[in-house]
């Protein structure tokens, strides 16, 4: 199941690897065009529904092997919503089933900042450091580009998945060292290309190279 699948880009993926995937997302315009593209790609969703990730249990029945929740724990500024929802998906989720859940670090404005706004500093220098306080962004006059939202510090992540009943396989950061230069290790020689995420794998999950991914992942079995 995609908990707060949005677009589809998970679902789709998967269905065409031969899953049975459920899509869940509170918008229906995301919905709308998730069934589009699984149109284009010739893939079939089993299911579609419109609903709150805090509200799992009350729209979706039966259970899961997988479930993904790979936005609302980013897009919940509320603590105790971010753990409902998690709690929600492990409600869904059988006994030895694998829970995957992304996180936005608390770095990542900094990281874009960096790449794309580094003239901008003078007015958002303050605001970026807030980030590290409390992690919650809502978007002003000055930065519309992004939702509500709650940005987590990396070393943080680790002791709030472990108060909920899953054993953790897999923590792990996923732009890695070469995240600032993205653009250009995209436009290396296929070969090139490969030995950068070969070494991006290698080392995301050393701790001492957290601070430059802009996304976690969570990886843990229901115990």
């Amino acid at each position: 199941m995609d908990v707060g699948g949005g677009p589809g880009r998970y679902s789709i993926y998967l269905a065409g690897q031969g899953h049975e995937v459920s899509l869940l997302d509170l918008s229906s315009e995301n919905i709308k065009l998730a069934r589009k593209k699984a149109k284009e790609a010739d893939t079939k969703i089993n299911e579609y529904i419109h609903a709150d990730a805090l509200e799992l249990s009350e729209k979706v029945s039966g259970e899961f092997d997988i479930v993904l929740c790979m936005g609302p724990l980013y897009h919940l500024t509320d603590e105790d919503d971010r753990i409902k929802v998690i709690e929600e998906c492990l409600n869904k989720l059988k006994k030895d089933g694998i829970f995957f859940a992304a996180f936005i670090s608390a770095y990542a404005p900094m990281i874009d900042f960096i790449k794309n706004y580094p003239e901008d500093i003078i007015d958002f220098k303050e605001k970026l450091l807030k980030y590290l306080e409390n992690g919650i962004h809502i978007p002003g006059e000055m930065d519309k580009g992004f939702t509500d939202a709650y940005f987590i510090k990396p070393d943080e992540i680790e002791d709030f998945m472990a108060n909920f009943d899953l054993e953790k396989k897999i923590l792990t950061g996923l732009e890695g060292l070469p995240a600032q230069s993205e653009a250009k290790i995209n436009s290396l020689s296929e070969e090139a290309y490969q030995e950068w995420v070969d070494l991006i794998y290698r080392t995301s999950r050393n701790t001492m190279t957290w601070a430059s991914s802009e996304h976690f992942l969570y990886i843990g079995k229901k115990k």
